[in-house]
């Protein structure tokens, strides 16, 4: 029998396999609600052909995680359903930090010990927490947040939707591991997600190149944070807060360096001897608080002054309280405004007549975030910098981590 009538056949078969398990995708999707204003997709499949050509050509992750113990249950057995694309979304007028996404179960009962496995606690109601992450279960499928605010409000919409009111992903993603894009109205703009050997950007139309001579002058720079933002990029960033503030305040400039430095707080309490006379005791612990500096230029100086006076923002000993690290001294000069920390005062750095925020990881920095889990502190510790850049209309972040033995992808 010709062997060559089996093989043909095959390798079709074969191809057609591969083609539905790695490349075919469900672009409907059904768990985004209509009340959305930014979506984060991920593309699960071409995550999973990244990280397979990675594993491939690194044979020191061949022989696996020796410490892996039989009984953990993995996520791909954890009983959920892994989608073609990660649907994670924000509701409009919610917390800027308070994020969510819904995922289909194939088995609850798997799904329920896999959350007492990663020690989630059981809220009743079918809702569980760990730590800043809240997860609710109903109808074969779970919804999780950085918040619980919204449950009640996604499940609604999700128990109500139909088809035609289902979002298309080829309407946020093209081509790239991943998008963010944030809706208003009709308008929707999209940045692509990519992940890189040792950083992950997230841009719109925008080249790295373009960006990459900047990151090199703020790279040789030894700061915990360099920024420096014009009147457009200081409104957008403001607007999260209270979208009042930069229209009045003025403000069409900002500058700011910061650098870390640990220092002694004193810490006095009372107590009372053995004949009930009250003692003062000091006790003393190490903490991290920024030194820095901050130029201000506005339109009016004078009706700024008053704006921040009136928001009570400036005190009887001109120090601008608005910012918890004290104390400080704010000063008017001929262009606006300085801020400098007294305690050891920073010069301002050279300008660079950019649109940028640059934050440079710090040794310093995981003593600020003694409530973070290991996980977290790892990732912080992994991290060298993030970027920030924006020119026009064209936008780019980078995300950078140390030099490693693996790409980000298998760390």
């Amino acid at each position: 029998m010709n062997k060559k009538k089996f093989i043909v056949p095959l390798v079709l078969l074969l191809g057609i396999a591969v083609y539905f398990v790695f490349y075919h995708k469900d672009k409907t999707l059904k768990f985004v609600p209509k009340d959305a204003d930014a979506i984060v997709l991920i593309d699960v499949k071409k995550l999973t052909r990244q990280y397979i050509s990675s594993f491939i050509t690194h044979p020191s992750q061949w022989s696996g995680n020796k410490n892996k113990s039989g009984n953990k249950i993995s996520l791909q057995d954890s009983g959920m359903k892994i989608p073609d694309f990660l649907q994670i979304f924000h509701i409009k007028n919610s917390k800027f930090s308070d994020w969510y996404s819904v995922i289909e179960l194939k088995d609850q009962q798997k799904f329920l010990a896999y959350l007492k496995q990663q020690k989630f606690i059981n809220k009743g109601k079918n809702t569980f927490q760990k730590n800043l992450i809240f997860i609710k279960i109903d109808e074969g499928r779970c919804i999780l947040g950085t918040s619980n605010l919204a449950f009640v409000n996604i499940d609604r919409q999700l128990s109500q939707s139909s088809e035609k009111d289902n979002f298309n992903s080829d309407s946020f993603i093209h081509n790239a591991l991943g998008s963010i894009s944030f809706i208003s109205g009709d308008r929707t703009r999209n940045f692509s997600i990519e992940l890189n050997e040792d950083d992950i950007e997230i841009k719109n139309e925008s080249s790295s190149e373009e960006f990459a001579s900047i990151i090199s002058k703020l790279e040789q720079k030894i700061s915990f944070l360099e920024m420096e933002l014009d009147a457009q990029n200081i409104k957008k960033y403001v607007q999260f807060f209270d979208k009042s503030i930069s229209d009045s305040s003025q403000i069409n400039y900002l500058k700011a360096t910061a650098e870390l430095e640990q220092v002694n707080d004193t810490i006095v309490s009372y107590g009372y001897d053995d004949n009930f006379n009250e003692v003062e005791k000091k006790t003393y612990q190490k903490i991290t608080q920024p030194n820095y500096v901050i130029d201000l230029q506005s339109l009016n100086s004078e009706k700024t002054w008053k704006y921040f006076q009136d928001k009570k923002w400036i005190n009887a000993q001109n120090q601008f309280t608005i910012i918890p690290f004290q104390p400080n001294f704010i000063e008017k000069n001929k262009a606006g405004f300085k801020i400098k920390s007294t305690r050891k005062p920073l010069q301002s750095s050279s300008n660079l007549k950019e649109n940028y925020i640059f934050v440079k990881n710090s040794n310093l920095l995981l003593s600020s975030f003694s409530t973070l889990g290991s996980t977290e502190k790892k990732i912080i510790s992994n991290l060298d910098y993030i970027f920030y850049g924006n020119k026009g209309m064209e936008y780019y972040i980078k995300l950078k981590a140390k030099k490693g033995d693996l790409p980000l992808i298998l760390r």
